[in-house]
């Protein structure tokens, strides 16, 4: 296990995030106008890039790797130079793609903490964390997906508290689950 995370704890976290994304999203729907300038922000991308960065580092210097434990320093050294050489030439979406990055760096945890788990409930955690990955994909290979899905949840006020209801519940039955079986 990379991460030491108990699935209690990742319960906690992913369900307090996409109550707070839910609650956030009901209660302000003219928010969308801001949301919509979200996939083409500079500061954004590169705000998320650097905690990509960070959180792979981490990882690279951390993990055991095995027999490709001589390939360590090498992609330690190729992290920041791929890090600055994708601030200067990836302009075009970059918060989207670091984005995507994050949602494919953040589903591990959560698939770790619910392996080998007995309780049914874990599926909660485990579909949350691969509708991250199947998103992360997208977004990083396909980054004006973002923005379709954007426009079109907030073309109306209606689409947009659905999405962020969907979210709201979704993440009150994984508290839920995380206090009473977890």
């Amino acid at each position: 296990m990379i991460y030491q995370l108990t699935l209690h704890t990742a319960g906690v976290i992913a369900g307090a995030f996409l109550v707070v994304v839910g609650v956030f999203g009901l209660m302000k729907p003219n928010f969308a106008q801001v949301v919509k300038q979200f996939p083409r922000s500079r500061l954004a991308g590169v705000v998320l890039l650097t905690i990509c960065l960070a959180w792979t580092f981490w990882l690279v210097a951390t993990i055991q790797m095995g027999e490709f434990s001589s390939f360590r320093r090498p992609l330690l050294i190729a992290l920041p130079i791929g890090y600055v050489l994708t601030l200067f030439f990836v302009d075009e979406f970059l918060a989207v793609r670091a984005l995507g990055i994050l949602c494919l760096l953040t589903a591990e945890p959560l698939l770790d903490a619910a392996f080998l788990r007995y309780e049914t409930s874990r599926l909660l955690l485990t579909v949350f964390a691969y509708l991250l990955i199947i998103a992360g994909l997208f977004w990083v290979a396909i980054p004006y997906v973002l923005r379709d899905q954007i426009n079109w949840t907030a073309r109306s006020v209606f689409r947009w508290r659905c999405l962020h209801a969907i979210a709201l519940v979704y993440g009150c039955v994984i508290l839920r689950f995380t206090f009473t079986q977890y």
